[in-house]
């Protein structure tokens, strides 16, 4: 029997549909103002610290909102055997709770191995890399760019697929998708005979 591809799924914007996921570009465009209103540095994520800004991000994450199609397919590529799913999140340690809320809905579809969040509040880039060479990913879905990008230049045996949108067309990369569903069914390709 040929061995199930391991194939780790990001959560926002990946698993669970997310509309606003589509404004990310435009954020990334104004980096300037991490470093000038936030002062952190340009290539880093923001850590909410007070209640006030993590009650901000809760709302934030509300914009993912219910499970993206295409999951089904990645229960049919587990169940044949030809994948194993994990679900890696860079989540923070704060949204925990909505985390296990999510998992509770998706524990109808238990055919994902594992799933893994930002417990230690790790930069979400150096948590997903960790995470996918402790795991020994064969391939991760993502539909950040920074974060494809510094996956990309930090991981030599895993392709990255990336999940786009519309803003973000002009950009090349020969993993380029723009829903999981289409995502998934590259998946089906490359594990079938």
């Amino acid at each position: 029997m040929v061995k199930p591809l391991k194939v780790g799924f990001d959560l926002d914007g990946v698993i669970l549909y997310n509309p606003v996921r589509t404004l990310r570009p435009v954020a990334s465009s104004l980096k300037f103002l991490k470093k000038l209103i936030l002062r952190q540095k340009p290539d880093s994520f923001y850590f909410p610290k007070t209640f006030i800004e993590k009650e901000i991000w809760r709302l934030l994450h509300k914009t993912s909102y219910k499970i993206a199609d295409g999951v089904d397919d990645i229960k049919e590529l587990a169940v044949s055997g030809r994948i194993e799913p994990y679900i890696v999140t860079a989540r923070y340690s704060f949204l925990k709770e909505d985390f296990q809320d999510w998992i509770r809905k998706l524990n109808n579809k238990p055919y994902f191995k594992y799933y893994h969040y930002n417990k230690n509040n790790m930069q979400p880039n150096a948590f997903k890399e960790h995470m996918i060479r402790q795991l020994g990913l064969d391939v991760f879905v993502e539909d950040n760019w920074g974060v494809i990008q510094r996956l990309n230049g930090a991981l030599s045996k895993t392709k990255v697929l990336w999940i786009s949108n519309f803003l973000d067309r002009n950009i090349g990369y020969p993993y380029k998708f723009m829903n999981l569903k289409e995502a998934v069914g590259y998946l089906n390709n490359i594990t079938t005979g």
